[in-house]
């Protein structure tokens, strides 16, 4: 059996770039999230907010959540478990990763 190894700094910089990129997010206004962590995953997805609905202080918020479980409204969304960082370093930083 294999152990994966830890993320390179290409990784880490790719993870780096999308989350603060939301143009390149393929299922734009969410970027789907992982972070893996004792053989388990944990599930988790940003919302553009800013771009999406005008609303700021959401760009490094990890909602924990998957993207086909997304609460149907807004205000919903917002009041969901959450996990909030002070940037998108800090973020990648604490193991979460584009899925």
């Amino acid at each position: 059996m294999s152990v994966p190894s830890a993320p390179g700094p290409v990784s880490v910089a790719r993870h780096r770039l999308l989350v603060a990129t939301p143009a390149l997010w393929p299922a734009w206004p969410f970027l789907p999230l992982v972070r893996r962590a004792r053989g388990a995953a944990e599930l988790g997805v940003l919302f553009d907010a800013r771009g999406a609905v005008g609303l700021t202080g959401y760009s490094a918020t990890v909602f924990l959540t998957n993207l086909y479980a997304l609460p149907p409204t807004l205000p919903a969304l917002l009041a969901s478990p959450r996990e909030a960082f002070d940037s998108g370093d800090e973020l990648v930083a604490a193991g979460w990763e584009v899925d």
